[in-house]
């Protein structure tokens, strides 16, 4: 004897999924939503907004090939390291070009008044 397949019942009645069950879902599969606000005054565009939300895990959103908060010194230390080292190499390029446009006589004046020569 077969039993006929049910369709399963709606959240809220019988055995609903929880909170959980259901972030697990969404998380796993992500989630887009897309929209566009234009405001126009007699055919003239004054306003274009374009909405992205993305809604997934950090996995997934990797898998799709997002990682922009990898690369935020805001977000990340890593990425606050790499811009202080970078920063830092700008720096002494610059420092190095201005001693090497320096005369040899500003230099002169330099060693006179103490100043190391060196960087």
């Amino acid at each position: 004897m077969t039993t006929a397949s049910r369709m399963p019942e709606p959240f809220g009645q019988g055995q609903g999924a929880n909170l959980a069950d259901i972030l697990e879902r969404v998380l796993d599969k992500g989630v887009v939503i897309a929209g566009d606000i234009r405001i126009n005054l007699l055919d003239i565009e004054l306003l274009t907004i374009k909405l992205r939300l993305i809604v997934a895990s950090v996995d997934k959103a990797k898998e799709m090939g997002i990682d922009w908060w990898e690369s935020d010194p805001a977000l990340s230390s890593n990425a606050k390291h790499k811009e202080l080292a970078r920063e830092n190499r700008e720096l002494r390029e610059r420092l190095a070009e201005l001693e090497s446009a320096r005369t040899p006589l500003e230099r002169g004046a330099g060693r006179a008044r103490g100043e190391d020569e060196s960087p």
